[in-house]
């Protein structure tokens, strides 16, 4: 995290969590899975399950990094008018697209702090709990939860961040509170009826900013490990997952381009197959803070980085405020069922949304073409970022593969 400019589906079962070795060396754990199923009906919010694109498919939408500086916790005690902090308002523009979906994953990339705080931006972070209220209020259904940012406030910042979540009834992958959590598989399912879905929700995150992990809980954050996200998918797969989705928070802030990790990781994990069957339908990128491309590979559409849906403005590495840290993309993909039974479900149609955070407003701006804000006084401006999103999503070739604008 970069220094900030400080201003004035019928079921849902939360957080996959593998216990890896991760790359830094940390200490790994017993195999598991972190997880808890909610009582509320989820998904199937949109067409997707039996509409338009046909019986027994489902639409998934997945957005960027939510990262509540100090700026942003300021406007949403403006927007409650004093009683606490709302974080709705600021969201409101992606509801469309959010809730539109049959599962809308989010990342969360910070945790909370207690009822009433002290809340904190850089580079601790600890943020309201009230941003989950927010989260479900726009339609999403689970969140990636382990980031680099994940043991700002230790063990009990987790345990805070996964409560409030199960209050709001959202399903969370890549934390645990036990050790009994994380032997739970997490499954969400995406449509109605027989020809509803289950889909399988991973998190991993590069590091914690060096941060140890919690005596004694070497299951508490998820961490990239190829061998175990494989070993997770499979075993994903074997508890009756038809769609494994992985979020990974990796790749080089700032870098519009994937690294070579990115890219390396990336042609591994959709290289692996049991039985002629990927292991991994989806691979879905947070970190960077910028947009970054989308790529179809060994048959699997990446996503190595949406960017920051909700963030404060911030300088980059060279110390100069950088704008592509409000830009980003939210990925929607629509899965169809296969002819046979055992065969892999298949992206039909897939599609990137993009957006820009107003850091001065604190508002989400959804920039597709038919978009009102692309049309008014700042219209010029705004198109001119909704280019450099498509230039950067664009940028290895999806185009070719089938990735359109969607809105």
């Amino acid at each position: 995290m970069t220094k900030r400019i400080r201003q004035g589906a019928a079921i849902a079962v939360a957080g996959l969590l593998a216990t890896a070795t991760a790359c830094t060396g940390q200490p790994s754990g017993t195999p598991g899975f972190a997880g808890r199923h909610l009582p509320a009906e989820r998904g199937a919010h949109g067409a997707g399950s039996g509409g338009a694109e046909g019986a027994g498919t489902f639409t998934l939408l997945a957005s960027g990094d939510i990262l509540p500086h100090s700026s942003i916790i300021d406007r949403a005690a403006t927007d409650a008018g004093g009683r606490g902090y709302d974080f709705r308002p600021m969201l409101k523009g992606a509801v469309p697209a959010v809730s539109g979906a049959d599962l809308a994953i989010c990342h969360m990339e910070t945790v909370y702090g207690q009822e009433g705080g002290p809340y904190t931006g850089y580079p601790l972070f600890k943020s309201p709990p009230e941003v989950a209220t927010a989260l479900r209020a726009t339609g999403f259904d689970s969140c990636s939860t382990a980031s680099n940012h994940t043991l700002d406030d230790g063990a009990q910042g987790i345990g805070r961040t996964l409560d409030a979540l199960d209050r709001a009834g959202i399903a969370h992958a890549g934390t645990a509170r036990s050790a009994e959590e994380a032997s739970r598989p997490t499954l969400l399912r995406a449509g109605k009826g027989e020809n509803a879905a289950k889909v399988a929700h991973l998190a991993y995150t590069y590091g914690t900013n060096d941060l140890p992990l919690p005596a004694g809980q070497p299951w508490a954050v998820d961490l990239i490990d190829r061998g175990r996200i494989v070993a997770d998918a499979r075993a994903a797969r074997k508890a009756g997952a038809d769609v494994v989705v992985v979020s990974l928070h990796w790749g080089t802030e700032w870098q519009d381009a994937p690294d070579d990790v990115q890219l390396g990781l990336g042609r591994e994990l959709t290289a692996s197959r049991t039985g002629g069957r990927p292991d991994i339908d989806l691979i879905l990128g947070t970190h960077a803070h910028v947009p970054q491309a989308y790529e179809k590979v060994n048959g699997t559409w990446i996503v190595y980085g949406t960017g920051d849906q909700v963030a404060g403005a911030m300088v980059n590495h060279e110390g100069v405020q950088d704008p592509r840290a409000n830009e980003s993309s939210m990925g929607r993909f629509t899965f169809a069922p296969p002819a046979e039974p055992g065969e892999r479900w298949a992206v039909r149609k897939a599609e990137f949304i993009p957006q820009w955070f107003d850091p001065a407003a604190g508002r989400v701006v959804p920039l597709d073409a038919r978009s009102p804000a692309t049309a008014g006084q700042d219209g010029g401006r705004l198109e001119k970022i909704r280019d450099r999103i498509h230039r950067a999503v664009l940028s290895r070739g999806a185009g070719q593969d089938g990735l359109v604008a969607g809105r």
